[in-house]
């Protein structure tokens, strides 16, 4: 049952809800291997779990409502693709531009075909082009969406919302086991951004998603930390050559390797913004992201300098002065998110610059994967709980991993980056 606090008159906020956080097990839930085709519901073994996704999943089937799930990604902010006012709930809640599109997640194609192009085809991939098949094949359920092209309006459930007005959807099938049983047991199509407020680090725990959106969504199914800890790829096969819209979950490397000869040319879309007035394909071009409350500064290693530790320290006294000059006042506490040379730094070292300052010094660890999974989590952390002032972040290499990494890391340090 929703528990609602009051409502509010003004259509542009949301409804306040008394948020409850419900805790699920996610390895008491199994998929056949043949359910990404053809929708077979999982088996739930854990009774709980299986009553609170019942009880979300009548949210998501039977109102307007959202609310929060966890995927491999991170958390999403779910309602009904097929609703409008359900779309609406999930801009209000986030407080996020209408024109910035959402992605559908459903639980197979089987579902696909038949809640959005109102076809249940026994030809499983008839509605999507041939040029994802080898993706498909290799990599859903998992963190890769991908753009089609909308029905025909006689055919087409989806909600305009969803898309900005435009002719392509994003979709993608989650692998994340309580995401998946939640679209599946709706049997709804769920339009799900990030479950956090609009610009805000993308939320990997529940905790998160209760920090920014306590009061504006009825629940929250809490099923753990997020492995990949990045948003997902987002690829555009209708245009030639194929492009990469949105580093993610899977590497450009993993596109170009798995997707065949039709993907071997292609592109990534470099631009870091857009015109006021363009319409973009992807979630995460055009506005804010990504960004706390503290100001980022991100630090590129440069592969001219060696000695990279003194390097830093010139620009870290430098940075230390600039923004004590800006606020009027120094900084009482600063963080500095290290991947590789800045590992060495221990906060005793930084005292010579200002010994009243408290430094917090935390790796994100040195391989792609876990710097990638850790990224969101950092930054929250020392912003909403040691909330400091200033926070250093150290880049890493645009390969692999490193590229959704840079991504993120470049839109919430809004282009304040230095090298060192």
């Amino acid at each position: 049952m929703i528990k609602r606090l009051h409502s509010i008159s003004m259509n542009t906020l949301p409804e306040l809800f008394n948020t409850r956080i419900l805790k699920v097990k996610p390895e008491s839930i199994h998929f056949t291997p043949e359910s990404v085709i053809d929708g077979t519901l999982p088996t739930i073994s854990h009774p709980q779990t299986e009553a609170f996704l019942l009880e979300a999943a009548k949210i998501i089937r039977d109102t307007d409502q959202t609310v929060a799930f966890p995927t491999e990604t991170v958390y999403g902010l779910g309602g009904s693709a097929l609703n409008d006012e359900a779309v609406k709930n999930i801009y209000k809640a986030k407080n996020r531009p209408s024109d910035n599109p959402l992605i559908t997640h459903v639980s197979s194609i089987n579902q696909l075909n038949r809640k959005i192009f109102n076809r249940d085809t026994k030809v499983h991939m008839q509605n999507i082009p041939e040029i994802y098949h080898p993706l498909i094949e290799k990599l859903w359920p998992g963190p890769l969406t991908i753009l089609l092209p909308i029905p025909p309006s006689e055919k087409n459930s989806l909600s305009k919302l969803t898309t900005a007005n435009q002719p392509t959807f994003a979709v993608r099938i989650p692998s994340n086991p309580v995401a998946r049983a939640l679209i599946a047991l709706s049997d709804t199509p769920i339009a799900a951004p990030s479950a956090n407020a609009s610009t805000r680090p993308s939320p990997t725990l529940a905790s998160h998603v209760y920090h920014d959106l306590n009061s504006r969504i009825p629940l929250i199914l809490d099923g753990g930390a997020c492995k990949v800890g990045v948003e997902s790829t987002v690829v555009d096969g209708l245009v030639d050559p194929p492009m990469l819209l949105r580093p993610g979950g899977f590497t450009y490397e993993d596109i170009i390797k798995l997707g065949g000869p039709k993907w071997a040319n292609c592109k990534v879309e470099h631009r870091k913004n857009v015109t006021a007035n363009e319409k973009v394909r992807t979630p995460g071009m055009k506005y804010k992201h990504y960004s706390p409350s503290a100001k980022v500064l991100l630090m590129l290693p440069d592969e001219k300098k060696v000695n990279k530790l003194d390097s830093f320290g010139q620009i870290f006294q430098r940075e230390l002065t600039k923004d004590s000059t800006e606020r009027n006042e120094a900084p009482k506490k600063i963080a500095i998110l290290t991947t590789r040379y800045l590992d060495a730094l221990q906060p005793d070292l930084l005292k010579e610059f200002n010994n009243e300052i408290e430094y917090i010094v935390q790796s994100l660890g040195h391989r792609g994967e876990d710097i990638q999974a850790n990224l969101f989590a950092a930054l929250r952390k020392v912003d909403e709980i040691d909330k400091v002032d200033l926070i250093f972040v150290e880049g890493i290499n645009e390969e692999d991993e490193g590229l959704a990494v840079m991504n993120r890391l470049e839109k919430a340090a809004a282009g304040n980056y230095i090298l060192f």
